[in-house]
């Protein structure tokens, strides 16, 4: 019988600060940002709450307007696995970095909050590399043969409507 075995991330916490996007030399986009997860516990030889906070790197390959949507605060969900891999640091010492590597981004939060939208039906998806990386709808060419929709989405964000997003399901 084959042996099993399961990498597999799911975070929903906020972001600690912006996130960064940066290209490979041939040219890849990369975005990395940091996501904060708490957890709360009751002691129990004092009886009193105490709460911690992990911090986890997340990188997104591929999605190189992703960066402009996950500012600090913002939360989020995260789906992907865990990656680990060794550098030799300026001294020559080899450290190790874990990372989580995404297959799915979804911004948490009402529109009101200043997150996107409770999911996809709201307006917000999922950035996904599970399949080829296309641009964003609104870049894309209608088919002739398509009619207009029926009534017009609503703009937030300063002019910005869901087919400006380029991570949105649908």
């Amino acid at each position: 019988m084959a042996s099993r075995s399961v990498n597999k991330v799911i975070l929903v916490g906020n972001l600690g600060k912006d996130a960064e996007t940066r290209f490979t030399t041939s040219g890849v986009a990369m975005s990395r940002f940091t996501v904060a997860t708490s957890r709360r516990w009751k002691d129990t030889a004092t009886g009193d709450w105490k709460e911690e906070t992990d911090w986890h790197t997340v990188v997104v390959w591929r999605q190189e307007n992703l960066a402009q949507y996950l500012t600090k605060g913002k939360q989020v969900y995260v789906e992907g696995r865990l990656q680990t891999r060794s550098y030799e640091d300026k001294d020559g010492q080899k450290k190790y970095s874990t990372e989580v590597v995404a297959d799915d981004v979804i911004l948490l939060g009402g529109r009101g909050e200043g997150g996107g939208g409770g999911g996809s039906d709201e307006g917000w998806g999922e950035a996904s590399q599970r399949g080829p990386v296309s641009a964003p709808r609104s870049a894309q060419p209608r088919p002739a043969a398509s009619p207009a929709p029926a009534k017009a989405e609503p703009e937030f964000g300063g002019g910005i409507s869901d087919d400006d997003v380029p991570f949105c399901g649908g």
